[in-house]
């Protein structure tokens, strides 16, 4: 990868991360302790129940499923290495920050409105605590999970991190390592299983990539050794995915037949102002329909 970007739209404008958060507390988690670590001790099958199910623990009391639906989330969040909370929280924000590229922070408004109303997570950490499945104090790792939620990101910031997966866990912008190319592959593979919860099959089928949204507006997909995207769609269907918009454009132009020289009064390509039109090759097309709030990182 040649750490190319290419913007589309508003990509500067900010929105907490929430969900997509839990991919790189994945890969944080499994580069400290090793993916077999991961699998023992948090799991890595689809519930083929909501994201923030209860039920889904108790039917499978040994782990709580996968790192990309809340219960998992947070035991995964209780596993980064720390002795305290400051600990666990600076080496999570420190890392994201090197995944984007950039100094990130957190969305204080966002954070203390879902503190303020997390108590469905709190009971599910409390859940796992009673089945040994949560690694630290769990209304802790519950409040250092929030925290994480509400990470201030652009669609700029999540394309270059999943540009990072995708560069075999080297940042393609700033060439700083941070997973291990081992465990790319089962990081995917969860991504692709359970990244858009109920509707990951679907998402796999039509799109065909690893991918991950957040109740945030942020959906971000991974072609491995190829590119990063993300794009910024806060519109949520019923599963609690972003629900992008459908722009159907193009951007290319058509070269002219070289037989037509001898018809054209002006240069095709100068875009001459002429008699209250604009006089160039492509400008009654559809190029301006092209604006989904995208980047692509390549």
């Amino acid at each position: 990868m040649e750490g190319n970007v290419y913007d589309i739209g508003d990509t500067d404008h900010k929105f907490s991360i929430q969900s997509v958060s839990k991919v790189f507390t994945l890969a944080m988690v499994m580069q400290e302790l090793g993916s077999q670590a991961v699998y023992d001790t948090v799991g890595v099958n689809a519930t083929g129940r909501l994201f923030n199910s209860i039920i889904a623990i108790e039917d499978k009391v040994d782990r709580p499923s996968n790192p990309l639906v809340n219960a998992g989330a947070i035991a995964t969040t209780s596993l980064v290495k720390g002795n305290s909370y400051d600990e666990k929280w600076n080496k999570i924000i420190t890392t994201f920050s090197k995944f984007a590229g950039r100094d990130l922070g957190v969305d204080q408004e966002v954070y203390e409105s879902e503190a303020a109303t997390n108590q469905r997570n709190r009971a599910i950490a409390m859940l796992l605590d009673s089945y040994g499945r949560i690694y630290y104090d769990p209304l802790e790792s519950v409040d250092i999970y929030t925290k994480q939620c509400a990470i201030a990101v652009d669609s700029h910031d999540l394309a270059v991190m999943a540009a990072t997966l995708a560069n075999g866990g080297v940042n393609p912008v700033t060439g700083v390592k941070l997973v291990e190319e081992e465990f790319l592959p089962k990081i995917f593979s969860v991504m692709a299983t359970a990244g858009l919860y109920d509707d990951s099959g679907k998402w796999l089928y039509f799109v065909g990539l690893p991918g991950k949204s957040g109740v945030g507006g942020g959906v971000i997909a991974v072609a491995p050794g190829k590119f990063g995207i993300a794009a910024f769609s806060p519109r949520l269907d019923p599963s609690g995915n972003s629900q992008p918009d459908l722009f159907y454009a193009h951007l290319d132009v058509v070269p002219l037949p070289e037989e037509s020289g001898d018809q054209r009064e002006e240069d095709p390509w100068a875009g001459i102002a002429k008699d209250g039109y604009i006089w160039g090759r492509g400008v009654l097309d559809d190029k301006n329909t092209a604006k989904p709030f995208s980047k692509l990182q390549k």
